[in-house]
């Protein structure tokens, strides 16, 4: 594989769980050992709790804050943050609680979470649709109220 550069607005545009996802670096172009993902989160927006104990999983926050929880408790991560939830499985979230854009820059090793976004959007929204999609690429999604518990 040859050096590339990659201009900063290239790549895929996806609309996932109201926010917008460009995938920078698809893990096709990688042999699936890793992808990046931007993650641009508008206030109120986050991914469900879930879990996946096959890959790595970092988010960089490059603008805003991202409030992330895990069963240590929640966090919040301000810009220049890098959050690492390491394989094994541990259900995590993140959720954009301030009035500001949120923008996270995602590597997850091996890829394929990319792939994932994108039959993810596909569904819109249709729940038993993504917990199917969800299944095949290793994750486990929760309900929303699941740390309430």
């Amino acid at each position: 594989m040859e050096p590339s550069l990659i201009s900063p607005h290239s790549g895929k545009t996806l609309s996932i769980m109201g926010g917008t996802y460009r995938i920078v670096i698809p893990s096709k172009d990688t042999n699936h050992e890793y992808a990046v993902i931007e993650m641009v989160v508008p206030p109120g927006g986050g991914p469900n709790p879930h879990s996946h104990k096959d890959f790595h999983e970092s988010f960089h926050v490059l603008e805003g804050e991202v409030e992330c929880t895990t069963a240590d408790g929640t966090v919040t991560a301000a810009t220049g943050t890098t959050i690492v939830i390491p394989k094994g499985g541990a259900v995590h979230n993140f959720k954009n609680k301030s009035d500001k854009l949120a923008r996270l820059w995602c590597t997850v090793v091996p890829g394929r979470l990319d792939e994932f976004f994108e039959e993810a959007e596909a569904t819109h929204g249709d729940i038993s649709k993504l917990e199917a999609i969800s299944i095949k690429y290793g994750q486990v999604l929760l309900p929303p109220d699941y740390w309430e518990k």
